[in-house]
């Protein structure tokens, strides 16, 4: 495999662009939460958890964008389910903790777009935003057209990531005034989640013969891989599909999409649960409430 991807050259393979713009982002950071938070408007550096979430956003985001795995993204579609979920399913959740509270009331607090962003922060208002444009996105000709340019593609790309914001925002909320979802709620507001992004797993799994063009068409998989390979290397070779570079068929590799899809969301889900669980167990406790009463009670017996 590695060596069939050679022949896209190194500018293809890591993407020289994008790590510059993720090595930016990073000393951005760096610089505006330390030697120059005060002009940020910080009164502190973030803590070290914070950046970490922080730093493991950038990292992730050129895993998936810029190192390797994004032009085997365009190959097969399994590769291209690993990197949505990253990025609509883990990288939300880091960028929402890492980034100072301050910032975000900042932009929650903003005369234009704060309104906007509150509107669509409600929990049932960014369930449905993200799950209708992820659901929209997997039909075929929505994910064909979107590999047809960059300026397509990065676009609905980033709209789809700002409704992946929007729907962990109640759930990863730093703002401790302003409880969107009780945590007896949020629980049915990941199962919710779970059901919603099924249908979208079984068109995917079930599905007898390739539903993207993209994957399994010559013309447009060529089209799709002007993406991210240079013209002068890509007008150069004749691939004739992804085949080359499978070692199963196409159905399979979808079948294999689907399922990376459904698993890796339960997982996630998962360790979400868990997390708001301990959270919320954490937080009874040190209100003096112990949030798992015993059911066993003493009997004082009656004195006749």
């Amino acid at each position: 495999m590695w060596d069939k991807l050679q022949i896209f050259g190194f500018q293809a393979l890591w993407n020289p662009l994008t790590l510059v713009i993720t090595i930016l982002l990073g000393v951005l950071y760096y610089l505006f939460t330390g030697p120059f938070k005060e002009k940020a408007g910080l009164k502190e550096s973030p803590s070290g958890k914070q950046q970490v979430f922080l730093y493991s956003a950038l990292a992730l985001f050129y895993l998936i964008k810029g190192a390797p795995l994004y032009i085997m993204s365009h190959i097969f579609l399994s590769v291209h389910m690993l990197q949505m979920v990253i990025f609509y399913f883990i990288i939300p959740m880091l960028v929402i903790k890492g980034i100072p509270e301050q910032w975000w009331r900042k932009v929650f607090g903003a005369r234009v777009i704060g309104p906007l962003i509150n509107f669509m922060t409600k929990p049932l208002v960014a369930i449905v935003i993200f799950h209708a444009m992820f659901s929209f996105y997997h039909l075929p000709t929505v994910l064909d057209f979107s590999k047809t340019n960059n300026f397509v593609h990065w676009s609905i790309t980033l709209a789809i990531f700002v409704g992946a914001f929007c729907f962990w925002w109640p759930l990863m909320t730093p703002f401790k005034e302003r409880v969107l979802i009780k945590p007896l709620y949020k629980i049915f507001y990941i199962f919710g989640s779970g059901l919603l992004i099924t249908p979208s797993c079984a068109l995917i799994i079930f599905a007898d013969s390739p539903l993207y063009a993209t994957y399994s068409e010559p013309d447009a998989f060529m089209q799709a891989l002007a993406l991210c390979v240079p013209l002068d290397v890509l007008q150069g070779l004749n691939l004739g599909g992804p085949q080359i570079f499978m070692n199963m068929n196409l159905v399979h590799d979808q079948q294999a999409a689907g399922i990376l899809m459904k698993v890796s969301q339960e997982f996630i889900y998962g360790g979400v649960l868990a997390a708001l669980f301990y959270n919320w167990y954490n937080s009874e406790n040190r209100r003096g409430i112990d949030p798992l009463p015993s059911t066993q009670q003493s009997i004082t017996p009656e004195r006749g």
